[in-house]
């Protein structure tokens, strides 16, 4: 065929496919109905992440997996947006990377709703401004993000879902050149992140701490001579030139975001659990907490401590294992979980969700 022929078939193709993605919408709707009559969330992740592996299991090429994944995020995503409207709580301002994230797992069909802190995230979720929220929780290269485990402390709210993202650090700036840099706003977290990059290549630049890279970014795009650490949707949203791309010393470097709402979503086979516990402060009393998880050979993916902020130099511990709190009574998950309870002086479940590939 020639290229006219060509160009007929793909606008019969083109046809077909807003034929059957509308039939698919209809579908979504009428699932959104009853879920309302269930009194059901309109977010199934364990659902749409079946979809998606379904759909990526299908393809023979040659669109590539990754370009297939995200246009059927934005499929399922105007689909939910029939079910139900959506509102989703993230930290910082446009294009953070918390933004990124919630987009990643929510797509472009939710209402979005920018917070000043990780807290207000837990408070508008908590309030019922929003449906859900998204936070970040751990970083493979600096660890742990801490006033997101300490919100758990005093939260009603359930871990629904976890996302991972690759974090590229960028350097923008309207200046022409690195020579130009003479001041670079970041948050600590990138700094970090960076350090070596920075060391090596803008060593007498002035580095100004702020709450968040898309603030940086913001402040970079209104002032001579500055750059900031964020990513590529900040070199977009702002208006801003990329002066060095990858920045980072890791390449690998990957944020685990959490989704936090008020329903646990059903066990799916690969799931994951996290868990608030205290132990006695005594010799051995962490370890026979722990055997718990042994006995009944349940992985521990994290453990992390901090401080009570009640009485000095006594703590609380964060865990993840691998299980779902309702496998069923005689379930090794449950008889661990029974296990670890008789050894601690508090339990608390964040919640049981599917477990994300990192």
């Amino acid at each position: 065929m020639g290229i006219e022929e060509y160009r007929r078939r793909i606008d019969e193709i083109d046809g077909e496919i807003v034929r059957l993605l509308n039939e698919r919408a209809e579908c979504a709707r009428a699932i959104g109905r009853a879920k309302e009559d269930a009194d059901l969330t309109a977010f199934a992740p364990a659902r749409e992440a079946e979809v998606l592996d379904r759909v990526l299991r299908a393809s023979r090429g040659p669109i590539e997996p990754e370009a297939l994944r995200a246009i059927y995020r934005e499929i399922v995503s105007a689909c939910r947006a029939l079910e139900r409207p959506m509102t989703v709580a993230y930290w910082g301002p446009p294009a953070s990377n918390t933004h990124v994230a919630a987009r990643q797992r929510f797509g472009s069909q939710a209402r979005y709703l920018p917070t000043d802190s990780i807290g207000q995230v837990f408070s508008v979720v908590e309030q019922g401004h929003a449906d859900y929220g998204v936070v970040p929780v751990e970083n493979s290269t600096e660890g742990v993000v801490s006033r997101t485990l300490d919100s758990f402390l005093e939260t009603t709210l359930l871990i629904c879902d976890e996302i991972y993202v690759v974090i590229h650090h960028h350097l923008l700036s309207h200046a022409p050149s690195l020579e130009a840099v003479r001041r670079i706003y970041t948050m600590p977290q990138a700094t970090a992140q960076c350090r070596a990059w920075l060391e090596k290549h803008l060593p007498h630049a002035e580095l100004v701490d702020v709450a968040t890279t898309a603030r940086a970014a913001e402040i970079a795009a209104a002032e001579e001579g500055a750059a900031a650490i964020a990513n590529k949707t900040a070199a977009e949203f702002y208006g801003l030139n990329v002066l060095a791309e990858r920045i980072e010393d890791n390449p690998r470097n990957r944020t685990r975001f959490l989704v936090l709402g008020h329903l646990q979503p059903p066990p799916t086979g690969r799931d994951k659990t996290s868990l608030l516990f205290a132990v006695r402060h005594e010799a051995g009393a962490l370890i026979r907490a722990l055997a718990a998880f042994e006995k009944y050979d349940i992985n521990l993916t994290m453990i992390e401590s901090r401080p009570t902020k009640v009485t000095p130099w006594e703590y609380v511990f964060f865990a993840d294992v691998e299980g779902h709190v309702d496998e069923g009574p005689e379930s090794p998950m449950r008889r661990a979980l029974n296990l670890f309870q008789q050894h601690c002086l508090y339990v608390k479940v964040l919640g049981s969700y599917p477990a994300q590939s990192d």
